[in-house]
């Protein structure tokens, strides 16, 4: 189903489970909620227990009445299935729903997510459970969304799970010599004889079968994936056809959110960043790429499903937002391209885990506190820009994120087994082309190429089959390629590349990757540019970490590098290859380094964002559009006030000051009409 809203939505994780003895409080809930511009919340999530206190016997009167009484406020819900928290009575009752860990421990009722996906008995009570709510409220007026769980996550090891990760191998490969093969079980004498001999990776077992513990990893997300659809079949039975998400998480390791994000209709994200660790631009960079990641999932609209209004109560130091963080933290999932900002949680719990967790309501209670003003500045802004609500974000750059690649190049033992350091380089890579004010989508190995001018690949150390073959049609029809070292080593189980690497794209690049030196923390080489290179680079810069030897095969070499016995040597090239144009960066160089080489490559390429002048350190331009209008979002992540680099031609104010000087966290928010072609 589409999603589609003429609002930005504002609002967030609801609980009044918590508060059924307290009426005057869910009152001053929905005032308070409507006194904040909130327009929706997320509603039942963790609600199990009290809509099923004991086994058959439903309560959803409450729920109702709660649903109601927003409602008349003027707020939507989006309803949650209760199943990443299940009751007790259920796993007293039916053991085994409870998660078997990696040491085969059947673990005890506790916490959240200790179920497995798998089990027959806790799939039909979920059946049970979400058709009762599709029922009652999959067509009330006031519900607009289903939240399917919350933040999927974990893995179970029961005897249930390996018989379906049995059967999920054996429908992949189809015998057991084609497996062997595939893992290459011959080394250390860990050839299997039949499907049923295979265990799921474990530290009382095996753990150094690189292809197992991939293939698991990929099991892992195709179960819980499974488990998901029988979730939204279960609504959908029930007569409802609204429109479904599941909050997803940052960059989260243990699922491929690719595959995940085929089966709902909308993409919502948990973002919590650690505000003060670092410096507000480096944070704020790290948490646009991940809203970009989210948006490019299904390519649409996505929106933050949590946020802390204030600070958290789970990260190693829970540090207070200091002013104006909250706004710029808000309003940066809509500049990517997001159609609401939600927090956890509206009211804060008064005991249990997330007692001391910010909220939009703290203990206290009242609308005069600096959070409660700071939220409804918020839900003012949201509704001052909400006409960009159902534009879209074209992005000329497509950058490289798999997660198979990912999982894989963790587990390869080597070159470097503390810190690969690839998050980092990612960052690197986008943030040289944001720095420029163009936009990058985020993209796997299954993702298409077409409409992009530029592909980005860093560290893809997995190349599947065909991807190689996709990046050469790209290159040879005119795009340009930016690929790293340590790049198509491996096949999609982890097998080396024979005759040499990057695997199919040694002519592209004109070159062959020969060797490559990790280095210890404290060691660090550098880049020198070649007199006269073809991108006019002048700098030397420091590279660390990892250092590839190529040889050169018809590619220009434009920096060398300048120490240990491979001085000297190509650190970075450039080819033609057909109608494009391949480079080929070979080390872990500095951020510095990234600005200034695609800087340089997008400058010859006549690629560029439709701002004039260069943009200052720290100001985040986005761009979203219509068929007709171009969006302009300017956020400063920097500490000092800066002047704004203006759209080309005619433009109208939609929010803020475009002369003045733009503060610290700010925002400013343009529209010009896009000039179209009538070829």
């Amino acid at each position: 189903m589409e999603f589609k809203t003429d609002v930005l939505l504002h609002g967030g994780d609801y609980n009044p489970d918590q508060w059924l003895d307290r009426p005057d409080i869910l009152e001053r809930d929905a005032e308070m909620l409507a006194e904040s511009g909130c327009n929706v919340v997320s509603l039942g999530i963790f609600a199990w227990s009290t809509l099923e206190p004991e086994e058959g016997v439903f309560r959803l009167d409450w729920m109702e009445q709660v649903i109601d009484r927003l409602y008349a406020k003027g707020i939507r819900v989006i309803l949650a299935t209760p199943s990443g928290a299940r009751p007790k009575w259920l796993a007293d009752k039916y053991p085994e729903v409870l998660r078997v860990d990696k040491a085969r421990r059947r673990q005890l009722f506790g916490v959240r997510h200790n179920h497995c996906y798998t089990s027959p008995v806790y799939r039909e009570k979920v059946r049970i459970i979400n058709q009762k709510l599709a029922e009652r409220f999959g067509n009330h007026p006031a519900v607009i969304m289903w939240h399917i769980s919350n933040e999927y996550g974990g893995e179970c090891h029961c005897p249930l799970c390996q018989a379906a990760f049995r059967d999920w191998l054996k429908e992949k490969y189809q015998t057991i010599g084609n497996l062997n093969s595939r893992w290459c079980t011959t080394f250390w004498s860990h050839t299997y004889q039949s499907f049923d001999d295979i265990e799921s990776p474990s530290e009382i077992g095996e753990t150094q079968l690189h292809a197992l513990n991939l293939d698991w990893k990929r099991f892992v997300t195709h179960q819980t994936r499974d488990f998901m659809r029988w979730e939204i079949k279960a609504v959908r039975d029930a007569g409802s056809s609204l429109p479904v998400t599941a909050n997803l998480m940052y960059y989260f390791d243990g699922l491929d959110y690719f595959k995940m994000a085929k089966d709902i209709d909308v993409v919502s994200w948990d973002t919590y960043p650690t505000w003060g660790k670092k410096e507000d631009i480096a944070i704020a960079r790290d948490n646009a790429m991940c809203h970009d990641l989210m948006r490019s999932l299904k390519k649409k609209p996505f929106f933050q499903m949590e946020s802390c209004p204030s600070s958290t109560n789970w990260q190693g130091i829970s540090k207070l937002k200091k002013p104006g963080i909250l706004f710029a933290q808000s309003m940066q999932p809509i500049a990517h391209g997001g159609e609401g900002a939600l927090y956890f949680q509206i009211r804060q719990s008064r005991g249990a885990s997330e007692k001391f967790h910010g909220a939009v309501i703290d203990h206290y209670g009242g609308s005069d506190t600096r959070v409660f003003r700071e939220v409804t500045e918020v839900g003012d802004t949201l509704k001052a820009i909400s006409e960009v609500a159902g534009s879209r974000v074209e992005s000329p750059v497509a950058l490289l994120y798999d997660w198979s690649s990912n999982w894989a190049m963790e587990d390869s033992q080597g070159p470097r087994n503390k810190g690969l350091h690839h998050h980092e380089a990612l960052l690197k890579m986008y943030g040289g082309f944001r720095k420029l004010g163009l936009n990058v989508d985020l993209v796997d190995e299954d993702c298409s190429l077409e409409n992009y001018k530029v592909l980005a690949i860093t560290m893809g150390y997995i190349f599947k089959e065909g991807f190689a073959e996709k990046v050469k049609t790209f290159v040879e029809n005119g795009g340009t390629l930016i690929t790293t070292y340590w790049s198509g080593i491996a096949d999609d189980t982890d097998r080396c590349y024979l005759d040499g690497v990057p695997y199919g794209l040694m002519d592209v690049l004109g070159l062959r990757s020969e060797e490559i030196d990790g280095l210890y923390d404290w060691e660090e080489n550098h880049l020198i540019p070649v007199g006269g290179n073809e991108l006019g680079l002048t700098k030397t810069y420091s590279c660390r970490y990892l250092c590839d030897l190529v040889r050169v095969n018809g590619a220009e070499p434009l920096m060398v590098y300048g120490d240990d016995f491979y001085a000297g040597h190509a650190a970075l090239t450039k080819n033609t290859y057909g109608k494009g144009t391949a480079c080929y960066v070979a080390a872990d160089a500095e951020e510095a380094f990234y600005d200034d080489f695609i800087a340089a490559l997008m400058k010859e390429k006549g690629i560029k964002a439709p701002v004039t002048g260069a943009i200052p350190v720290g100001l985040e331009v986005t761009t979203r559009e219509t068929d007709t209008l171009r969006y302009y979002f300017y956020q400063n992540f920097s500490a000092h006030p800066v002047k704004l680099p203006l759209p080309e031609g005619a433009f109208e104010t939609v929010y803020g000051d475009a002369e003045a000087e733009l503060k610290p966290l700010g925002m400013v928010v343009l529209k010009a009409e896009k000039e179209i072609s009538f070829v």
